[in-house]
């Protein structure tokens, strides 16, 4: 069992900053990587950035210049820096964990872009 919790999320204007943060506790070992995905209203979830156990990132191209995920395996938590936010980075961000076999996902933290 993988168990995430995410923080950091709020009301920020547009062209401003957020940094979200998950902890991560559980079955670390049995992670094959990890990530941060979105769904705004009335849209499917989608990959926003993942990191691999050897450092390895991916970003959406919506994302990429403005976005950094990073991940601390002495402290166990996956963070994502968000610069530059558009109104259409509102959304809830959920932590994954891809358990090879499975996912795991955190509860959920709202992003709101506006001004």
């Amino acid at each position: 069992q993988v168990q995430l919790v995410e923080s950091g999320g709020g009301l920020v204007q547009p062209g401003g900053s957020l940094r979200l943060s998950c902890v991560v506790s559980g079955s670390i070992s049995s992670i094959n990587a990890l990530g941060w995905y979105r769904q705004a209203p009335g849209k499917k979830r989608e990959a926003v950035a993942t990191i691999s156990n050897g450092g390895r990132t991916n970003y959406a191209d919506s994302v990429k210049g403005r976005f950094t995920i990073s991940r601390d395996n002495a402290k166990n938590t996956v963070d994502l820096q968000m610069n530059s936010l558009k109104p259409e980075d509102t959304a809830v961000y959920y932590c994954n964990a891809d358990l090879w076999v499975r996912q795991a996902w955190g509860q959920g933290t709202l992003v709101t872009v506006s001004s």
